[in-house]
């Protein structure tokens, strides 16, 4: 999954990153509205975590704008706006959620987690396909009753592969959900992370398999 977190705070930005980061989501960070909504007409973000006191103005006029354009995308408020009445404001302008600051990271963690499964977002904590189990919300993978280790870029291939099982899943697509702007991507990376995490389910006799659809990109579909 991959977040857009816009914070100004550079310390709190690169801790919060960083740690999401750890927690298997793809994040890129920004500091401006402007940044903000240059990123957001590039890339289809699943969830947005918003500062509101930003240093070319305010988050809430960027929230509007999204609802106002039919934009869904989950977003939580983390700022420094503590007030129930600015709380309630920053609802009321379309946020999913609302976490003042100082906040546990773990916590953002969790209501990202939340937000994304929400009923109509086709997202459960458990997924299954054949004898492989993933675990989003603690972050394991099985094959029957065996744990299968794998890379945080794996598993969240794995996860993007396991929520569409039988359908292919573009390469663009994958790309979009699994890196980041930081990321150092190469043409070859997205086939290398294929690769090994293929390797890895074959090891363990897991059943689907991960199948390339040549020119477009990958499935998984019982073997």
């Amino acid at each position: 999954m991959r977040i857009l977190l816009i914070e100004d705070n550079l310390q709190l930005s690169t801790y919060v990153r960083r740690s999401l980061e750890g927690a298997d989501f793809a994040v890129d960070g920004v500091g401006a509205l402007g940044e903000a909504r240059d990123a957001l007409d590039a890339v289809p973000y699943d969830a947005v975590v918003l500062e509101l006191t930003l240093p070319d103005g305010d988050g809430l006029d960027l929230l509007r704008d999204l609802r106002d354009a039919g934009n869904h995308v989950p977003v939580i408020i983390a700022s420094g706006r503590e007030r129930v009445d600015e709380r309630i404001h920053g609802l009321n302008a379309g946020a999913d959620d609302y976490l003042p600051k100082p906040y546990a990271v773990e916590e953002l963690t969790a209501r990202l987690r939340a937000v994304l499964r929400r009923p109509g977002d086709s997202l459960g904590v458990m997924l299954k396909a054949g004898n492989l189990t993933f675990d989003t919300a603690q972050r394991e993978v099985w094959v029957g009753v065996t744990a299968v280790k794998v890379s945080h870029k794996e598993m969240s291939l794995l996860e993007q592969l396991m929520r569409r099982a039988g359908h292919v899943v573009p390469k663009d697509v994958l790309e979009h959900k699994i890196y980041s702007f930081e990321d150092e991507v190469t043409p070859n990376s997205l086939e290398a992370h294929v690769s090994r995490l293929r390797k890895r389910l074959k090891a363990a006799n897991a059943s689907p398999t991960i199948v390339t659809q040549r020119g477009v990109g990958y499935k998984l579909a019982e073997s």
